[in-house]
């Protein structure tokens, strides 16, 4: 080769390079190593509640995986319904992401106006907990047992229950309850957890189905009874409690709170399925099992399409219920 055709030839490859180069300049932030800065985890509700808690669990590990840092978000409002559309607007590349729960994720979209489409607007990436709901009373109750409590629904006084407001799990618990046992029950909404605790701690209200991580110290206490759970099936920290289905022969009762993860639609198939692992590996660790047993969360690992089929039949579900009951935003 002559002295021009090197030159020649030299030349086309710093330009080839030079091409390279600005075309991996062009791609988007996705593109290069993920992620790329501080990663958020929006959770639609105050601090304290399951979803913030799992949040931050997962907030807490996830830097050692990523190399960057990982905050929570609390924008609490309509729900989780603000939260949510707040994400489902971020940028698609999984450094926003939803701590949904079941609320904003598969009753909300049936229950309230909006214009929040789950499976149009949101990428599912894990499963991040299971909580049970606890069917619980006043200590003061003359009754023990659901089918004592169930007969003196049947009275014509009936009983008042209380909810952590209108659209809550434990209000539909309760709904689906007073509508396959043909009882008389009336629907008290509160403004959160708390509200509707201290009143059924007062006698203000018969029962109550909150998350069972909020009752168990009060239970512990004997401040209140534990009658049931409303999982499908019974509570690992407590075992010897039936579920609502096995006291009444309800089929198919299941309601509980349950937190997962989802990124904006669009987001990367390959960052979608890196989050998925980081949280099932997550998941699995043992100080992490310890304490999502000790609040009474449920773990069970699922990949990308097991927690998207799972997300699809609790909105199904709740949907079904709605139609079911008839009963309407309060």
């Amino acid at each position: 080769m002559t002295n021009s055709g090197r030159r020649e030839a030299g030349r086309r490859g710093v330009l080839a390079a030079a091409a390279l180069v600005a075309a991996l300049g062009a791609l988007p932030a996705w593109g290069q190593a993920y992620p790329s800065r501080t990663v958020t985890i929006v959770v639609g509700y105050a601090p304290g509640g399951t979803g913030d808690f799992v949040a931050r669990v997962m907030s807490a590990k996830l830097p050692a995986l990523f190399g960057q840092s990982v905050v929570v978000e609390n924008r609490a409002g309509a729900s989780g319904t603000i939260a949510a559309q707040s994400v489902a607007l971020a940028a698609a590349d999984g450094h926003t992401l939803l701590a949904g729960q079941t609320p904003e994720m598969a009753i909300n979209p049936h229950w309230l106006k909006g214009n929040l489409d789950v499976a149009r607007d949101f990428e599912p990436i894990a499963l991040g907990g299971v909580v049970p709901l606890a069917l619980v009373v006043p200590s003061s109750a003359p009754y023990s047992t659901v089918a004592a409590m169930l007969d003196a629904a049947h009275s014509a006084k009936g009983l008042l229950f209380a909810s952590a407001g209108s659209g809550t799990p434990g209000q539909f618990a309760a709904e689906v309850l007073k509508l396959k046992t043909k009882t008389n029950m009336t629907h008290v909404p509160y403004k959160g957890a708390g509200p509707a605790l201290n009143d059924l701690l007062g006698g203000h209200v018969d029962l109550y189905f909150p998350g069972f991580p909020a009752v168990l110290p009060l239970v512990k206490a004997g401040k209140m009874k534990l009658l049931a759970v409303s999982s499908a099936r019974r509570s690992a920290i407590a075992p010897e409690v039936p579920t609502v289905a096995e006291a009444t022969g309800i089929k198919d009762f299941d309601f509980t709170l349950w937190v997962g993860f989802f990124a904006p639609r669009g987001t990367p198939k390959d960052v979608v399925t890196r989050l998925n692992t980081a949280v099932n590996d997550i998941l699995a660790q043992p100080d992490v099992k310890e304490k999502m047993s000790e609040a009474g969360a449920d773990v069970i690992p699922m990949s990308v399409a097991d927690f998207a089929a799972f997300v699809k039949s609790e909105s199904d579900k709740y949907k079904r219920i709605i139609d079911e009951t008839g009963i309407k935003p309060e």
